[in-house]
């Protein structure tokens, strides 16, 4: 698969967050004071793999610590739960504890995982410390605003604070659960599939390889519905490439695209294209003013390159066919004028349908 290698840069720098961009981050409540940064983390002394069910290597590597910086680094990360999941109230610190600190050596923005559990029952829950990217933070911002999923995350600094995504990750679904799936049920896998390629595709959240997404089965009174959720934001409005932000052209997701063109017909697919655009317009139009301030941060940053830009545009005008795109000058005013498409587009429906 030569041709795919082509389609995403080597790698993605890390952008800052800017003034503009943290304020709005203030203004939503999404800043904190905590005690700890991505940094301190990095001061393991050493660390082992982690191997799965099956015993095969994860990538991650469960870290160790001196007994002085545990110490400390267990009650910062216990603060920091609460802060993420609750009101900051440390009442409940006492039955909190930290049961690893696992670091990823894969991918670009390297995590650390942290498993909080409950002493007094047992649950447990992860989280993340990253570096603070303003590309992922934009990326968790868009999927809160425009996705039926709230996003849960604290940027302080340099470092950013992610609440845990459950679900089955993409690859592991495709070829572990999917081949025992029924056939109403792999149709009503491929509808998502659908909406959720285009959603990714109209806000321009790129690289949805299968090891980015998981799938959430839902347990309803006579069946299983799935969902399929993002769980990188790492490659929000940064490559050039249009076919990096579209999930058909990922080798990863080939048995999904198969499963879309044996289970749905044209009309099908239509439907829910216009569905998702639907949802995500009604979405910018009941929260305007916090859709406006995010898209006018993005239209006063730099996250990405002039040649990114400017292939998009390309891109773009010979996908949609609207000539706004040769005035866009930024990532920020590429993506206002792709939601400002879909939103005319949805009031002229609407109007129609009225009228």
């Amino acid at each position: 698969m030569a041709v795919e290698k082509k389609l995403m840069s080597k790698k993605k720098p890390a952008f800052p967050v800017n003034d503009m961009l943290n304020a709005y981050l203030k203004n939503y409540k999404r800043t904190t004071k905590i005690s700890i940064y991505y940094e301190d983390l990095l001061r393991f002394q050493g660390s082992v793999a982690v191997f799965d069910k099956n015993d095969e290597d994860t990538l991650w590597v469960r870290t160790y610590y001196s007994d002085s910086d545990r110490k400390e680094i267990d009650i910062s990360l216990k603060r920091v739960y609460t802060l993420l999941h609750s009101d900051g109230n440390e009442d409940t610190i006492p039955f909190l504890n930290v049961d690893a600190i696992d670091y990823c050596t894969f991918g670009n923005s390297k995590p650390f995982r942290i498993k909080i559990r409950n002493i007094l029952n047992d649950n447990f829950t992860y989280f993340y410390v990253k570096k603070a990217d303003a590309s992922r933070i934009y990326g968790l911002e868009l999927e809160h605003i425009l996705s039926p999923h709230s996003m849960n995350f604290l940027v302080h600094g340099e470092t950013l604070i992610e609440e845990h995504i459950a679900g089955i990750p993409g690859d592991d679904f495709i070829r572990d659960i999917l081949p025992t799936c029924t056939e109403l049920e792999k149709a009503q896998i491929a509808k998502e599939f659908v909406k959720f390629k285009e959603r990714c595709l109209v806000r321009l959240l790129g690289d949805m390889r299968s090891y980015n997404y998981v799938i959430t089965p839902t347990h309803d009174f006579d069946h299983i519905i799935y969902k399929i959720r993002a769980i990188d934001f790492d490659q929000q409005s940064f490559e050039g490439n249009l076919k990096v932000y579209n999930l058909q052209f990922m080798k990863e997701n080939f048995k999904m695209v198969e499963m879309v063109s044996k289970k749905l017909q044209n009309d099908s697919i239509r439907q829910y294209k216009i569905e998702e655009r639907s949802f995500m317009a009604k979405r910018m139009i009941t929260t305007p003013r916090r859709t406006l301030r995010l898209i006018k941060c993005m239209k006063n940053d730099t996250i990405s390159y002039p040649q990114n830009i400017e292939l998009l545009k390309k891109h773009l005008i010979e996908y949609v066919g609207d000539v706004k795109f040769k005035e866009c000058e930024n990532m920020g005013e590429i993506l206002e004028t792709i939601l400002a498409f879909v939103k005319r587009n949805y009031l002229d429906i609407s109007n129609k349908e009225l009228f």
